[in-house]
């Protein structure tokens, strides 16, 4: 009898990986910039989604809002968000909950079509990434059997947090939500006051404004819990990198497996950063250009805050007192019609917006003003700038925390009995960072070593670097 040829192997499926997050400019840019460092470094199938409010945004120019893009070698796909053809902008806070609810819904049914779409084409998603405030979107793959990854896009120290916080501290930190010096002490963490913690682990009230962030950051540790309950610890991956947050790292190696993959910041070959604001034409890496080395004092507060009139008058104030050339990025929102630039901007420049990353590469800037999101925070550790830190709420007070405390990198400015930093105040810790005391030299070596750490990290053959290929395998 004739022996017949074995038969080939059944073909591999090429992994393809979707990468969904929500519509707002702190979580597109670590989501995009993962993205595009997966697709540049291995060789899979690459699919971006977002709601579609963003993806018009980032496509203007597309003739119809809902249209697909290939571009640069990523697929780029909206989910259904219910906005009008001319929203294009994130809702108000009080319109929050609509939001979510309405996302959701629409997003869940779109996201099952679209997956269910390249499975027929014959591109199945082989592991879906979702960011936080996005836990349907992990359900939505469980349900289709697709594997799924959370991409935490904030420090592992606040993850931490998070999870001791609904996993039995939450009654002793609202207990004491109104005492801000009041100690907490987490399993393998600093001891932190009430006052370095995450904003909305305060929330005692539904009635409070984001009550709806809580319960859905509730909802999400929840469905983690259930998801390590139900065989296997579920995957997270996180912007940070192994040298930065070995404690809290250590802290979590029980409940999650955690694979650190950052800093995820934007590469200096990007091009394109999927912004939601309009770059100011103002030439403002020209006059860049024209600044001595480490003498510009770079200042912006991140897409969400919206500063008061008080507010940019004392920085304002503090930035002229301080006698050092500037760049301040203040937002079409935030400006007022009776308050002008004039005096600011005989000392340095005034933008609405601009490319965050080109800026902090310059090599003219010498000095970081920042809210402390942790899209900043990386960036700045990443391109070695020392930070004047100014939180306002969320996760940014913990980030000033560890800038200032555990890193080195940064002054935490003071607020004052008005719960603003004064205009001396402000002077006062660019004096610190910039001048030639000793703890300012202190600070600008440890980001300059942190610097190199970060690199390293994400360099090939780093430890971030290393966990990126093995997760893309």
């Amino acid at each position: 009898m004739e022996q017949q040829p074995p038969s080939p192997p059944p073909p591999t499926k090429k992994p393809h990986f979707l990468v969904i997050t929500f519509p707002a400019q702190g979580h597109l840019n670590p989501a995009l910039h993962l993205a595009k460092r997966l697709a540049s470094s291995t060789t899979a199938d690459v699919t971006f989604c977002t709601a579609t409010m963003a993806h018009r945004r980032m496509f203007p120019s597309l003739s119809s809002p809902t249209s697909p893009i290939h571009h640069n070698g990523i697929t780029y796909i909206p989910f259904s968000d219910g906005t009008s053809s001319s929203s294009s902008h994130h809702p108000s806070d009080a319109n929050l909950r609509s939001f979510m609810l309405q996302i959701k819904q629409l997003g869940s049914n779109h996201l099952t079509s679209i997956l269910q779409d390249f499975a027929t084409s014959g591109r199945p998603v082989t592991c879906l990434i979702y960011t936080i405030m996005l836990q349907w979107a992990g359900d939505v793959a469980s349900d289709l059997g697709v594997p799924s990854a959370l991409y935490w896009i904030q420090a592992v120290t606040v993850l931490s947090i998070y999870h001791h916080f609904f996993d039995g501290y939450e009654s002793l930190v609202v207990s004491h939500a109104k005492d801000p010096s009041f100690p907490i002490s987490f399993p393998s963490l600093p001891v932190f006051q009430i006052r370095d913690l995450p904003s909305f682990v305060t929330i005692t009230s539904p009635e409070e404004p984001f009550f709806d962030i809580l319960d859905g950051l509730r909802n999400l540790f929840d469905d983690l819990s259930r998801r390590r309950r139900a065989g296997g610890k579920p995957r997270v991956l996180v912007n940070s990198f192994d040298e930065l947050e070995m404690n809290a790292l250590a802290s979590m190696e029980e409940h999650v497996e955690l694979i650190t993959v950052g800093p995820v910041v934007q590469e200096a070959a990007e091009g394109e950063t999927g912004d939601m604001f309009d770059e100011d034409e103002k030439k403002y890496m020209e006059w860049l250009d024209s600044q001595e080395h480490k003498s510009v004092v770079y200042v912006a507060f991140g897409s969400v805050h919206k500063m008061s009139k008080e507010e940019i008058e004392e920085i304002g104030k503090g930035l002229i007192e301080s006698q050092r050339p500037f760049l301040w990025v203040v937002r079409k929102d935030s400006r007022w019609e009776d308050v002008n630039f004039d005096g600011e901007e005989k000392q340095g420049m005034v933008v609405e917006w601009c490319q965050q990353g080109k800026v902090l590469r310059h090599k003219a800037v010498g000095c970081f003003v920042t809210h402390c999101g942790w899209n900043s925070t990386v960036e700045g550790l990443f391109h070695g700038v020392p930070a004047v830190a100014m939180p306002t709420w969320s996760d940014q007070v913990t980030n000033a925390w560890l800038m200032e405390r555990e890193w080195g990198t940064a002054v935490k400015a003071e607020v004052g009995e008005n719960g603003r930093v004064g205009p001396k105040e402000l002077a006062r810790c660019l004096e610190i960072v910039m001048g030639e005391g000793e703890r300012g030299v202190q600070i600008r070596m440890k980001a300059e070593m942190w610097k190199e750490k970060a690199r390293k990290a994400v360099g090939e053959g780093g430890s971030s670097w290393k966990n990126l290929k093995a997760f893309a395998c």
